[in-house]
């Protein structure tokens, strides 16, 4: 489908099950560059998984260190006495595996795709509640589920591509405080709401499941396109945007988003989205990197949302921060990875050929990606 769409028709994009596939991002070893064989041969007998250490290579927000992985975590970051296997890498960099905050793995399953692209948490924004239950990503992929929208009856998006329970349709404050209670224990990490044109939830219904949610610790994320809709959210109470609104944010919404966070998905349906990142910024909003993947259909890091975050503003470090360490410390990540790089945490990160703070699109072709300790 056509991305840059007129306003008139945003609403249909959203609704609509998927856009035309993205070109496969090639990795370092798929873009046609023919290795000499002795390179290859010293590749193949680098270590891929177990205890070893890279030297060399320079941590991003560190500096050149040697990095030591041992049993799937980060070991040691500094300098490492010599003995386990090695693998040489001066002249790269290390940055932790990308957070992807806005998927959906039931819609279009692709967790191993994500890992092998350099995502190594994701979170999934309306699924079936039968995903709560039973897990269909690997084991590896760090997934914070919300489980189904919850709505109004006949809301969005259960008359379109979420027909198939990605909609819990409730009636009122009451009905909305036991769908937040059910689905908190069903193992939802946190609640997605649809504030829509009707039929929509009401704004005391829309506070009941915003206070609920707040009572057991759970985070509301909003799918809120325009300007109005990303308003009434606000006052609600509702924590984050699930996506930029493609509509131009008036200041008074501007105001009212600030200090809280928003999810970039820019890539998925344009609009005023690029500029209204810029302002949200401006306002203090956290920025989180995320694709909707499954919307959009390239698992893995994408190059296009990362060129279209440097269209709004952010710099490489800014990109690096919204994909990393903003997102950990956001979903309550960033003691136990990934999104950092710190000793004692899961050992998911990439090396990449190009230092990220000055050439973000290196993140999309990483050379290496290694997910709790194992090179993929």
């Amino acid at each position: 489908m056509m991305r840059r769409a007129g306003l008139c028709g945003l609403l249909l994009l959203a609704c609509a099950p998927g856009r035309a596939p993205e070109a496969a991002r090639p990795v370092a070893e798929a873009r046609g560059e023919q290795a000499a064989p002795r390179e290859v041969a010293a590749i193949e007998a680098e270590p891929r998984a177990g205890h070893f250490v890279i030297r060399g290579a320079e941590v991003v927000g560190v500096g050149v260190a040697d990095v030591e992985v041992k049993d799937g975590r980060i070991a040691a970051i500094g300098a490492v006495a010599a003995g386990p296997p090695e693998l040489p890498r001066a002249g790269r960099w290390i940055v932790p595996a990308a957070i992807d905050s806005h998927v959906h793995l039931s819609y279009l399953p692709g967790g191993r795709r994500m890992l092998d692209g350099g995502v190594a948490a994701a979170v999934d924004l309306a699924a079936p509640l039968t995903a709560l239950r039973e897990r269909e990503a690997p084991a590896e992929l760090v997934v914070l589920p919300s489980g189904p929208m919850i709505t109004a009856r006949a809301g969005y998006p259960t008359r379109d591509w979420g027909r198939d329970g990605y909609g819990l349709e409730v009636d009122g404050p009451a009905a909305a405080t036991e769908a937040v209670e059910a689905l908190a224990a069903a193992g939802a990490r946190l609640i997605k709401v649809p504030v829509t044109d009707g039929p929509t939830l009401p704004p005391a219904t829309l506070k009941a499941i915003v206070t609920a949610a707040h009572a057991r610790g759970l985070k509301v994320a909003a799918h809120a396109l325009f300007d109005r809709h990303a308003r009434t959210a606000a006052e609600a109470g509702v924590d984050l945007l699930a996506h930029v609104p493609v509509e131009p944010l008036q200041a008074r919404t501007l105001e009212a988003w600030a200090g809280r966070a928003a999810i970039s998905t820019l890539s998925a349906f344009g609009g005023a989205a690029v500029e209204n990142l810029k302002k949200l910024r401006a306002a203090g909003v956290t920025v989180l990197y995320g694709t909707d993947f499954g919307n959009t259909q390239l698992a893995g890091i994408s190059g296009e949302e990362i060129d279209l975050l440097v269209q709004a503003g952010l710099d490489g470090q800014a990109i690096v921060t919204a994909m990393t360490s903003a997102p950990a410390q956001y979903w309550g990540l960033d003691s136990q990875g990934p999104g950092v790089l710190v000793v004692g945490v899961v050992a998911s990160f990439l090396i990449v050929t190009a230092d990220p703070r000055v050439t973000p699109s290196t993140l999309a072709e990483p050379e290496a990606v290694f997910i709790a300790g194992t090179r993929r």
